[in-house]
């Protein structure tokens, strides 16, 4: 840990063990938000409401002149106008350390495994920073993530952020799983942000397993808690991803998904009075999924492995989250609905999805087979019509005919059962035979 870290850390702890603490009172509540009067604060203090049965956290989202608006990271039942509400500043922090490994937690931190208390752990507030853009290390070596077609025709540098896109039900939370059980990284934080809960305990015991839990932190918040929380799963993972790498580990964060963090903040945007735009998202959305994104990366010691499931609109891959993220992010895979129909897993689409390191992390020779993998693909699809009605007359074309001699291993080559994890040695070794005179 670099001793700029550490004084930001001790800092950050300072101040808000400094501030004095005020009080005001609750002046409305309207749909999703709370207005809070008699207090003074700033976007992204924290506040308590009083309620029947305890205190309620909120977090100042807008300011306006009746004071502060404010979102509430619980349910508002209980909250009536005049209620008492206290201030105090950095209370939106969450617990870091190594015992997070193998543990379960809330958006605020909080475990939700029933397992011991993270009480005596150090304090870190959400809102980290991306690393200096001259002072990150170069994205030159490769993540193995144990996902054959995605090692090698798609291969993940280390620090490199990508995205895997998709309309509902093609299998992103499945291809999230292989690469959490294959990927060799040292630490994998693991974020569900506005999924479905069924899919929570099925990630930990089926997908992960016991060896993968013990090496990974799971933050959670379903699609049935308010949208501050959704918004804080992300902050929280991020920075719990952060926190490794700034001790030079080298970290896999997958968030499940991106959209839904998009959607959450479409919800606290509105409530806070923002113009919808393009679609209903408000401009605070195109200006949130940046700040979140760049915060992955190589830095200086250690790296996050950036891979972001996006949930595309009606299969439209240009929706306005998904050209937003792809212009953001580092590569892009695209799942087909067509593929997945036809049982063919992983359903990723290689001609349309693209790795934007790749050359730096692969080897000129690993490239061109590649490359040639890709192009045998191509002269497929292009003439799939005149092979499928037997209008194809064999010789027409020497890579037409190599691609259709070569299809059902191609197939084979770029099919992987959901269970199996297929090591980067192999997989290389694999392409190599494929494309061999």
């Amino acid at each position: 840990m670099s001793t700029a870290v550490r004084l930001a850390e001790r800092l950050d702890a300072a101040k808000a063990a400094a501030q004095p603490l005020s009080s005001g009172r609750v002046r409305s509540v309207v749909g999703l938000s709370v207005t809070v009067e008699g207090i003074q604060g700033a976007i992204g203090d924290a506040v308590t409401l009083a309620r029947p049965g305890g205190e309620l956290v909120a977090e100042v989202v807008a300011i306006d002149a009746d004071g502060l608006v404010c979102m509430p990271l619980g349910e508002l039942s209980g909250v009536r106008a005049g209620a008492t509400v206290q201030f105090a500043p950095g209370r939106l922090s969450v617990p870091v350390g190594d015992a997070l490994q193998g543990r379960t937690l809330d958006a605020l931190g909080r475990p939700i495994d029933g397992g011991p208390s993270l009480a005596g752990l150090p304090r870190v507030t959400t809102r980290g920073t991306p690393p200096h853009p001259l002072r990150r290390a170069l994205v030159d070596m490769q993540m193995p993530l144990g996902v054959r077609v995605m090692d090698t025709m798609l291969p993940c540098g280390r620090g490199q952020r990508l995205g895997i896109f998709a309309g509902s039900g093609v299998g992103k939370s499945s291809l999230l799983s292989m690469i959490a059980r294959g990927t060799e990284a040292d630490i994998s934080v693991i974020a569900l942000v506005g999924e479905r809960g069924r899919e929570v305990r099925e990630m930990i015991e089926n997908d992960l397993g016991p060896a993968g839990l013990a090496r990974s932190v799971v933050v959670v918040a379903t699609s049935d808690e308010p949208a501050l929380m959704r918004l804080q799963a992300a902050q929280t993972a991020t920075r719990i991803a952060e926190w490794f790498r700034d001790r030079g580990r080298h970290v896999v964060l997958m968030m499940d998904s991106l959209t839904r963090f998009c959607m959450a903040q479409r919800e606290v945007g509105l409530a806070a009075g923002e113009p919808p735009a393009t679609r209903g998202y408000p401009p605070s959305v195109f200006a949130l999924m940046p700040r979140l994104l760049e915060r992955a990366g190589a830095g200086e010691v250690g790296s996050i492995t950036g891979l972001y499931t996006v949930l595309v609109e009606g299969d439209d891959m240009n929706d306005p989250v998904a050209d937003n993220a792809r212009a953001i992010l580092d590569g892009h895979v695209v799942l087909s609905r067509r593929l997945a129909t036809s049982g063919h897993f992983p359903s990723i689409d290689v001609l349309e999805s693209i790795s934007r390191v790749a050359p730096r992390i692969l080897t000129a020779e690993q490239m061109g087979q590649a490359n040639e993998l890709r192009r045998l693909l191509a002269a497929y699809r292009d003439a799939k019509d005149l092979i499928e009605i037997g209008a194809y007359v064999k010789g027409t074309n020497p890579t037409v005919d190599r691609a259709v001699k070569l299809k059902p291993a191609l197939d084979h080559f770029l099919r992987q059962d959901a269970t199996t994890v297929a090591p980067i040695s192999q997989s290389l070794a694999a392409m190599a035979m494929l494309v061999a005179p």
